[in-house]
């Protein structure tokens, strides 16, 4: 891809020294886990501790607070206009050493220039985007820049897990008044070669994002010994019901996010479907066709999916298991609801017999302004940096901390300010997390642009 070079005027970072800063970050096992009696409080202490050190500037000039392990920055700017708030989280899911190509918090380089890699558990999902934000401030303070509005940065403890940090802070600014003017959280990034015919850079901006909703399916009869089963025992008929919701997709739609993305990005297509792209509101019928064969990722884009993700049943190899269950991770499409995702798996399954139940409900998310002068704010920032990217609105496939702040703020934007191939995407929860350093630093800048236009 081709950038511009992070600025070396006012606020500029030294490189060395911030990708230092990242290492020492990134080797502290912020692991965060459902059974939060086995998290280690003890390591993420030893982040929260560690920070003040790394980053005095910042630490000197904005106000700080804690809520449990997450923390809440104000920096006061020169006007009581609607502040800004930068999120990101510093938990990581899980990982071993088991399978990495470099131990997964040793933090270790590779290579150089362009094509340096930085590896490690976070790199990218999210100490990437929170110390990008940490090192932009600081380099800003130390330059003696204060920002036209108050700027918030709120960082999360648990975002991979309950997101009880984000939502703890999201009620206290609502409990004091303040309803910001922006949200930036996690997201999208600039990627390239996921929409076909485009060949620019496409800067994917989250304006929503689908709701999540675990699904507990679950069958339950009596036991007995494996040497006598019935005819249809709990885990055949649970897997009758996953066949069944597999074989029943839930329905495509196009809602208007997805018809300003297709024809943003059908502006700079080539080839033979560039004439669908163009029509996109007069050939939905086709459109949906399309985006539901081209890839998992464009699937997704176009309705609710569901992923079996765990399943149990009985305790002895020769036992009949009295209880059959299975953990359904739905990601609910916005213009759809829980109930409707719900009704439609009963309907699938036609079952009785299986329980179905939503555990840790979650709405699709508002959808936030693709125009204005916040989203050109945003858009301004990445192309200062990144001029040959195509930004386009879209919605979030994943979740995030940001829709615990949609109550308090109308403009939420999830989006990473990094270059992602789909190999390093591929890589987010999974082993050989890495980023390259280059891209980093340009992310930097990026959150930097941002906050010098607040």
């Amino acid at each position: 891809m081709t950038a511009v070079e992070p600025s070396t005027g006012p606020g500029a970072v030294d490189a060395p020294e911030a990708l230092e800063r990242f290492r020492t970050l990134l080797r502290i096992p912020t692991m965060s886990r459902n059974d939060v009696a086995a998290t280690e409080w003890t390591v993420f202490e030893r982040f929260l501790d560690a920070l003040p050190a790394l980053y005095p500037a910042l630490h000197a000039a904005l106000e700080q607070e804690r809520h449990g392990y997450s923390l809440l920055y104000r920096w006061r700017g020169r006007t009581d206009a609607a502040p800004t708030v930068l999120m990101a989280h510093y938990d990581v899911v899980p990982a071993t050493d088991e399978g990495w190509t470099h131990p997964p918090f040793a933090a270790e380089l590779t290579g150089a220039g362009e094509q340096q890699l930085l590896w490690a558990r976070g790199a990218i999902d999210d100490k990437g985007a929170l110390v990008a934000i940490l090192e932009a401030v600081e380099a800003l303070v130390l330059a003696g820049f204060q920002p036209g509005n108050d700027v918030y940065l709120s960082f999360g403890h648990d975002e991979e897990t309950v997101g009880s940090g984000a939502q703890a802070i999201a009620a206290v600014l609502a409990d004091r008044g303040v309803r910001p003017a922006l949200v930036l959280d996690e997201g999208g990034a600039v990627v390239e070669r996921i929409f076909p015919g485009v060949s620019k850079p496409i800067a994917v901006v989250g304006v929503s994002e689908k709701g999540i909703t675990t699904v507990r399916l679950t069958v339950e009869q009596l036991g007995g010994h494996a040497s006598t089963p019935p005819r249809m025992t709990a885990t055949v008929r649970l897997a009758r019901a996953i066949t069944r919701l597999d074989a029943r997709p839930f329905p495509a739609r196009l809602t208007e996010t997805n018809l300003r993305m297709v024809e943003t990005l059908g502006a700079h297509a080539t080839g033979p479907l560039r004439a669908v792209f163009t029509r996109a509101r007069r050939l939905q019928p086709v459109l949906r066709a399309v985006l539901g064969r081209l890839s998992d990722e464009t699937r997704a884009i176009v309705r609710t999916t569901t992923a079996v993700t765990q399943l149990s049943g009985s305790l002895a190899a020769n036992a009949l298991p009295e209880r059959a269950e299975a953990v359904v991770n739905t990601r609910i499409a916005v213009g759809s609801s829980v109930a409707e995702t719900l009704d439609h798996i009963r309907r699938a399954i036609r079952d009785d017999a299986v329980r179905v139940e939503a555990v840790d409900a979650s709405e699709p998310s508002p959808v936030s302004p693709s125009e204005g002068p916040h989203w050109e704010r945003l858009v301004s920032a990445i192309g200062a940096v990144h001029p040959r990217a195509v930004v386009t609105p879209y919605v979030m496939l994943g979740a995030s901390d940001s829709r615990h702040f949609t109550g308090v703020c109308d403009v939420v934007y999830r989006f990473t300010p990094f270059e992602l191939s789909a190999e390093e995407r591929g890589a987010l929860h999974a082993r050989d997390e890495r980023i390259r350093v280059a891209t980093w630093l340009r992310g930097i800048e990026v959150y930097a642009r941002l906050l010098r236009a607040s």
